[in-house]
């Protein structure tokens, strides 16, 4: 399978273990990132119209040194699935979505018709931190989560994407099992928990294989046997939820 992700640092930390989980699955998966810090889906659609190498381009977590122009990284290959993202701080809002969000998968589709649309859904930010209470203004996560859940959502609907990976829902199942911390700076994910617990989702969600079972476990930071199960367990709930 070959992902490619329209995206910026939350791509990067849901790909950071996403093919070697497929690989102890014994699947090829290679996952394939675009990325530019912060950038929003207005950024993506003013790159639309320039052929100039503004994306930083990691294949399966890791860095390459190379940069690449939209238009090429979607002619370089013909690819399973494509995913887009808005930037994290206007993922409630959907207003910030459009026109943009129609223009770029209407671009990508007449580049690469074969491929799926999935859209990423991001998460929220931490209980009680700045970002969220003083930057945001919200009073709790569970409301930026609730409003990122519904941008999405319409998101998804109004571009008539092949499915949604919901990993804002699997961050807020997390927390209501028993883990504290879920980020690293309050925002991104963590290096370990975190970020496993990303690639376990889009796995999940991308393949529709059976997670319980797989036997990743190369972090860039602990992960208990325990933290493991709890992350499994949480992408398991809420692919019931969606059917998948």
């Amino acid at each position: 399978m070959q992902v490619l992700s329209i995206g910026n640092s939350f791509s990067q930390d849901a790909q950071r273990y996403l093919s070697r989980i497929a690989r102890a699955d014994s699947m090829y998966l290679q996952s394939t990132n675009l990325i530019i810090g912060g950038c929003p889906l207005s950024r993506h659609y003013r790159n639309m119209f320039s052929e100039k190498p503004s994306y930083a381009l990691e294949v399966n977590g890791i860095s390459t040194g190379f940069f690449v122009s939209l238009k090429e990284a979607l002619l370089n290959r013909d690819w399973n699935v494509i995913t887009i993202q808005q930037v994290s701080q206007k993922a409630p809002y959907y207003e910030s979505y459009q026109p943009y969000l129609n223009e770029v998968i209407a671009y990508v589709r007449k580049l690469c018709p074969k491929a799926k649309i999935a859209v990423h859904q991001t998460w929220a930010y931490e209980e009680g931190s700045a970002r969220l209470v003083n930057e945001l203004k919200y009073s709790s996560y569970k409301d930026m989560l609730s409003d990122i859940i519904a941008s999405y959502k319409k998101a998804a609907e109004e571009i008539n994407a092949d499915l949604i990976i919901p990993s804002g829902e699997v961050f807020g199942a997390m927390i209501e099992n028993g883990i504290e911390k879920v980020h690293r700076d309050t925002f991104h994910a963590s290096l370990g928990l975190g970020r496993y617990a990303l690639g376990l989702t889009w796995y999940k969600f991308l393949t529709g294989r059976d997670i319980s079972e797989n036997s990743f476990n190369d972090f860039d930071e602990e992960v208990t046997p325990e933290e493991i199960e709890i992350a499994k367990k949480s992408v398991t709930e809420i692919a019931q939820k969606y059917g998948a």
